[in-house]
């Protein structure tokens, strides 16, 4: 039985746990280091004098940013030596909780410094006003502005311009998906947009390009192997639904390891494929 403080301090936390555990995963990308964050911003909650914080959803999301922010620092590294494209760990959205930040923003939000990312997501996305913003950057409130603005700019082309409707995106992510795995190439080539580019993560634990796969014809070149050599000794679809904002499937592939697809979708074509494979990334969602 936890001490009645313990207690206390855990019923407090609880309810807010969801959108720590959302502004967590969008600053790190990762599911198990923003777990990881909640757990130390426990701790430190459990620690502090309670009586005295008059906004407790303020104070934790101070400290999970700064830890966050101190996470990333020591992430650089590690993102610099990984083996081929990395992406993020691909959460599967549930239906009452809409995707606020999708996967090519994700993206996009990596070649930002630290505090731009912070200041863009606590602004833009969670719509906290500069004066907290820079309570919890240790920053006026006029650099905080700049760094928003800085990071916006940066980030402005990865935003979706024409993104497709949920249903449709969903009936397209499981057309994809049985045109692909069936070998049904006429009906894949129709779906893709020219320019489209594969992005496969495997972390240099399961096979994948070392690098983006980029135009029409080398997808379907890649598409027509895995068809032919791979995909014909089964590979179960086990769930259509947003894979980190953008319509795609989560598969049990021939080698026994799970797998999500997620699909950009403009103007009626897939632009861009994102595949996980790396294991690592993909413990969370058995």
């Amino acid at each position: 039985m936890l001490p009645a403080d313990h207690t206390d301090a855990a019923a407090s936390f609880d309810p807010l746990r969801r959108k720590l555990m959302r502004l967590a995963y969008r600053m790190l990308g990762s599911v198990s280091d923003a777990e990881d964050m909640l757990q130390e911003a426990f701790i430190r909650w459990m620690k502090a004098d309670r009586t005295e914080i008059r906004e407790p959803e303020a104070f934790l999301r101070r400290v999970v940013t700064r830890l966050c922010l101190d996470q990333l620092k020591s992430a650089r590294h590690k993102r610099e030596t990984y083996v081929g494209p990395w992406l993020p760990e691909p959460v599967v959205e549930d239906e009452d909780e809409p995707e606020d930040v999708s996967l090519p923003l994700m993206l996009a939000l990596e070649r930002l410094s630290p505090l731009e990312r912070a200041a863009l997501l606590l602004h833009d996305v969670f719509g906290l006003p500069f004066e907290e913003i820079a309570a919890t950057l240790e920053r006026d409130v006029a650099a905080c502005r700049q760094l928003a603005a800085r990071a916006r700019r940066n980030v402005r082309e990865s935003r979706i311009r024409y993104a497709v409707d949920r249903q449709r995106g969903l009936e397209m992510a499981e057309a994809f998906f049985k045109a692909s795995r069936s070998g049904d190439m006429t009906a894949l080539s129709a779906m893709l947009a020219a320019d489209v580019g594969l992005h496969s993560d495997g972390g240099g634990k399961r096979p994948a390009a070392i690098a983006p796969i980029l135009g029409h014809a080398a997808v379907m070149k890649v598409h027509t192997y895995l068809s032919d050599k791979i995909w014909r000794t089964g590979s179960e679809l086990l769930r259509v639904g947003l894979v980190n904002g953008l319509p795609g499937f989560v598969t049990r592939e021939p080698d026994g390891e799970l797998q999500t697809t997620a699909l950009q979708i403009e103007d009626g074509a897939i632009t861009a494929i994102y595949v996980m494979r790396n294991p690592d990334k993909l413990r969370h969602l058995h």
